[in-house]
């Protein structure tokens, strides 16, 4: 029975009915799950948040083979290209901010690791000449050497948008469903006029259409009201903001085809730069977290790359030894510890307990009436169907890696219904490209499995084999 169900979305899959759009619908996702975390930000004003030295990591930019643009003591401005791609050397990933360049950190087989910037706070910014930008082809390529490529993906594969490639259909992803996500309100407030012009901008890039995704819980005309665009709201839980599901229930990917993605801060970088020739990268990034000081679960405006060492002091609730200190959320950020630095795209900082000091009494032996429970394995999953609660969840595994178990968990948390995640992931562990290809693996991407990654009983790093396996493929049609 399994295989047969295997046979029929492998054939489906294969030529996929054309879906109609309309100006405004909604879809309505009913699998997925709601992560309960307690240290929702507060929606108040932000502050500034600056620091002595920042840093850029060629590894938040998947599909991008990063060469340096600058050595140890150059000179910066804000918009100075950093990062330079070795096959596409018109794409660049830029400085953050103005000021000499500290260090150029390797790894092992001189890996690059990060570029350290000294902050020198002159802000000086280096001028692009957007005016003359007016056909699709100058747009992308003033975009590309002002870095704001950075921040659009395409599918398939999940990597840094190739600018010489006219996409199918942009989509734009208008809000976070991820626990502790910021409020897409609070984001683009007093940026409204930037969004609908990084929209327009966009719109010029792509004979298709811009799909942009909202939630119920937007209240902004201008994300509801916005021009150049098919409106799609999604309503039910996470992964209800995900690109991918978006892709997936709106027009999927066929082979051959290409299609670019993006996020709301992105477009309102792209329209300020259009508007303004210049780079600002200064975004409202939320400190969230249970091990975040209530007072502190608020809005900070700050740019990438900010250490955050500074940032947290006398904000934390407990010693920072006992922290997971995430960039982005729990479920697909980066552990950067607290000497760590904000990644190059995350809106928010989460603090969960590491519980590395933790022995409880009878373990997981005991009822759990505290404990946050997907099954009914612990009480507290009975309580929580009467009485709402929000938990502290911590890092640890709360168990060890066995043999991948196929029990159907992953298909309760994972709407895309025409993938077998499981079918799937066995498929990229075996380098099986075709099996891949017909199992969808041009839509999906690693944070599509991260839900199934924190049910799942294996312990598996689904995540890191999605991400070996889009790049395993990229290279192999390539």
């Amino acid at each position: 029975m399994a295989n047969f169900q295997l046979l029929v979305v492998s054939l489906c899959r294969i030529s996929k009915p054309p879906t109609h759009t309309y100006k405004y619908m909604t879809v309505k996702i009913k699998k997925g799950l709601d992560v309960k975390l307690s240290g929702s930000p507060r929606q108040t004003e932000t502050e500034n948040i600056s620091s002595q030295n920042y840093a850029v990591h060629p590894d938040d930019f998947p599909g991008f083979t990063a060469k340096t643009a600058v050595k140890e003591k150059d000179t910066v401005k804000i918009g100075s290209p950093l990062l330079y791609d070795k096959y596409r050397p018109y794409m660049k990933i830029v400085s953050p901010v103005s000021g000499t360049i500290t260090a150029v950190n390797r790894g092992e087989k001189r890996r690059l690791i990060n570029i350290t910037i000294h902050n020198d706070g002159k802000n000086d910014q280096i001028k692009f000449n957007t005016a003359n930008a007016k056909t699709p082809e100058k747009i992308k390529e003033i975009l590309a050497q002002a870095g704001l490529f950075a921040f659009i993906k395409q599918r398939p594969y999940d990597i840094i948008a190739n600018p010489t490639d006219v996409p199918r259909d942009i989509f734009v992803s208008a809000f976070s469903s991820a626990p502790l996500a910021p409020n897409p309100d609070f984001i683009i407030k007093k940026q409204e006029e930037e969004f609908q012009c990084g929209l327009n901008t966009l719109a010029s890039l792509t004979p298709g259409k811009i799909y942009l995704a909202i939630n119920n819980k937007i209240k902004n005309t201008a994300l509801r009201k916005a021009k150049n665009v098919e409106i799609v709201e999604f309503n039910g839980p996470h992964p209800a903001g995900n690109a991918g599901l978006q892709i997936n229930r709106i027009k999927p990917i066929n082979k051959g085809e290409t299609v670019w993605t993006t996020d709301l801060q992105a477009v309102a970088y792209i329209g300020q730069f259009m508007k303004n020739g210049a780079i600002d990268l200064n975004r409202p990034v939320a400190l969230t977290g249970p091990e975040v000081k209530p007072n502190e679960r608020r809005y900070f405006k700050t740019l990438p790359g900010v250490a955050i060492n500074e940032w947290l002091k006398n904000r934390l609730a407990s010693d920072e030894k006992y922290l997971r200190i995430i960039s982005g959320n729990v479920l697909t950020g980066t552990n950067i510890g607290a000497q760590g630095y904000l990644r190059y795209g995350d809106n928010c900082i989460t603090v969960i307990p590491e519980g590395n000091n933790k022995n409880e009494f009878l373990g997981w032996i005991s009822p759990g009436i505290n404990k946050y429970s997907v099954s009914t394995s612990f009480i507290s999953r009975i309580i929580d169907i009467f009485r709402r609660r929000e938990y502290s969840i911590d890092a640890r595994i709360k168990g060890g890696k066995r043999a991948m178990i196929m029990s159907e968990e992953w298909d309760k948390v994972f709407p895309m219904d025409d993938i077998l995640p499981e079918y799937l992931i066995r498929a990229i562990i075996t380098s099986n490209i075709e099996k891949m290809e017909n199992l969808g693996i041009y839509e999906v991407a690693p944070e599509d499995f991260a839900l199934c990654e924190f049910v799942d009983t294996s312990k598996m790093e689904l995540q890191k084999i999605v991400r070996e396996g889009l790049d395993k493929l990229y290279k192999e049609m390539n």
